[in-house]
């Protein structure tokens, strides 16, 4: 019987190979196993979470951060912002989670898991800041708590911090975060949340290579006036031009849209113009109408205008310093405060100095200027020179949104609406009261307004107070404006001699005209000529308009054309 030398290591060869790759095989099986089970740790509480945040392995990390948001935990948010703050610690000896803005000794280390779950560890001192360590975090983390947090807000309950979270995402074309926003769409009650989510969504849907989607989001950004919207739009056109086979139609869409964007965008910036022009112009007829009464009724040429303005202002100032904790109840009172200051200023000028000037309104005007230098000298000695800044209070603070392109702001709102009223007072004043009577028979014709009994003398000193009075009353306007220092009059007694005398000395409706008007013509031409040139090119076509119309657009009848 004779055996074969060659078959046997033919037969064994192939067994001898097919050993080491299952043995292989079986060994990579279980590492992949374990490395695994090591990578998918079970969360189950907040203990849970304290104890993979305060590892090394940023995998973990994202898991605790993805169960914080899923779940939204009671102190997800409270972690999340902490986290992007970079002010979470983990105390090295029980892994807990603390909130530390300012790592020193001796401040507050606040647990985040106390009043959490039963067992939290309570608030404490930090007495050596080694025992803690800050959580660390790479990119990918950071943009997994952004959407974290984005998850949160968007089914949080409050519909005002939903529909912040929505903008907060304009733009952001992540497929992660266009996958929440869709589920956020789906279940959202609100109709305003949902309309900038739709916006979300049609920001990314503009490229997408479906035509119907890409249509529908074409019809949406059409409508917004959202600068993302235009963002998109100009996007998306520029990639349809790089195409070789653009669609035409699509294109010519994006064209119309864009043409749209950028026409209601004249509309709304001219719309803004003329908001500051009116409120400019507030300003002017607020400085100018103590001035016209003053001026027109008297004829007495007041260069202390300006600094009886600048006592209404330091007038809030102080009020402001006696009730630091109450803002806008101290700006309110500052209101019959300055027009008692600086109408009981006014008086005392026109009863020590005035009134043995009239008919000679040269002398007034040297008098007044000289006035002028004391009251400015006497603030300096007071408050000393440097300005004070008046706070403004929260109801005067911020913007009143009408639309993504027309915001208007609060305290140029108000101070419009002070101006109409302080108007519609003065106007009640002159016309339903006593004294405007006797105001308005003095201005005509003196001798005769004698010769009918009215005390000529207490009505010069109560007209000089009551417009020095209101021009205390706009210092407290002005003070919401600019800084309160003792130049601050100078800086409005030639406007508001513009006003007057362009709207007609001693009319109210022409200065009130004469304001707006100077205001909106300042506004308008600031854009292309500077504010400078502006103002130049206002006062030359003031120059100009006298040379035509000498008594301005309202004349008025009185002792000042009778002189």
């Amino acid at each position: 019987m004779t055996i074969n030398r060659w078959r046997l290591p033919i037969q064994v060869k192939p067994l001898y190979r097919f050993v080491p790759a299952t043995l292989l095989g079986f060994v990579l099986m279980i590492f992949s196993a374990v490395s695994i089970a090591a990578g998918s740790s079970y969360i189950a509480s907040f203990s849970d979470v304290e104890a993979q945040l305060s590892q090394r392995n940023f995998a973990k990390k994202q898991q605790a951060i993805e169960w914080l948001a899923e779940t939204r935990h009671p102190a997800a948010k409270t972690m999340l912002t902490g986290l992007l703050d970079g002010q979470v610690f983990y105390q090295k000896k029980n892994k807990q989670l603390f909130l530390i803005p300012e790592l020193a000794v001796g401040k507050q280390a606040v647990s985040i898991a106390d009043g959490v779950e039963e067992g939290g560890s309570a608030d404490q001192e930090i007495s050596n800041k080694r025992d803690y360590k800050k959580v660390a975090l790479n990119n990918r983390l950071r943009k997994a708590i952004r959407l974290g947090i984005a998850q949160l807000d968007l089914s949080a309950d409050s519909e005002e911090l939903r529909l912040q979270a929505a903008k907060n995402l304009q733009g952001n074309t992540a497929e992660n975060v266009q996958s929440l926003v869709r589920s956020a769409y789906q279940s959202e009650s609100s109709q305003e949340v949902k309309e900038v989510l739709a916006l979300v969504l049609a920001v990314a849907d503009i490229n997408a290579p479906v035509p119907e989607v890409r249509e529908a989001a074409l019809a949406l950004l059409s409508n917004s006036l959202e600068p993302v919207a235009f963002q998109a739009l100009s996007h998306a056109l520029d990639v349809e031009l790089a195409k070789d086979k653009g669609n035409a139609e699509f294109i010519a869409g994006i064209e119309r849209a864009l043409d749209d964007y950028h026409q209601s965008q004249r509309i709304y910036n001219t719309a803004e113009t003329l908001y500051f022009g009116l409120s400019l112009g507030s300003v002017l007829v607020l400085a100018g109408i103590g001035l016209a009464i003053t001026f027109g009724v008297m004829g007495v040429i007041n260069m202390a205008h300006g600094e009886l303005i600048m006592l209404g202002a330091y007038t809030t100032y102080v009020m402001q310093q006696l009730m630091p904790n109450n803002i806008g109840l101290s700006l309110i009172l500052s209101i019959p405060a300055a027009f008692v200051v600086s109408g009981l200023v006014g008086i005392a000028i026109e009863r020590g100095v005035i009134r043995f000037l009239y008919g000679r309104p040269l002398e007034t005007l040297l008098a007044t200027f000289g006035i002028s230098l004391i009251l400015q000298q006497a603030v300096r000695s007071i408050f000393s020179p440097l300005n004070r800044s008046v706070a403004t209070p929260d109801w005067m603070s911020g913007m009143l949104e009408i639309n993504p392109m027309l915001s208007l702001t609060y305290n140029r709102l108000y101070i419009i609406i002070f101006c109409l009223l302080v108007f519609a007072a003065l106007v009640f004043v002159l016309k339903k009261t006593p004294l405007g009577l006797q105001v308005r028979a003095v201005s005509q014709n003196r001798a005769m307004a004698r010769a009918m009994g009215v005390r000529s003398e207490w009505v010069d000193a109560m007209t000089f107070g009551l417009g020095s009075g209101v021009a205390g009353v706009a210092g407290v306007a002005l003070s919401q404006l600019t800084n309160v220092g003792p130049n601050m009059g100078q800086s409005y007694i030639i406007d508001s001699f513009m006003v007057v005398v362009f709207g007609g000395v001693g009319n109210l409706w022409g200065t009130l005209v004469a304001g707006v008007s100077l205001g909106i013509f300042n506004k308008i031409l600031e854009p292309w000529a500077g504010a400078v040139l502006a103002k130049i090119l206002v006062l030359v076509f003031i120059i100009l308009f006298i040379q035509k119309r000498p008594r301005g657009l309202f004349p008025q009848r009185g002792r000042a054309v009778e002189g």
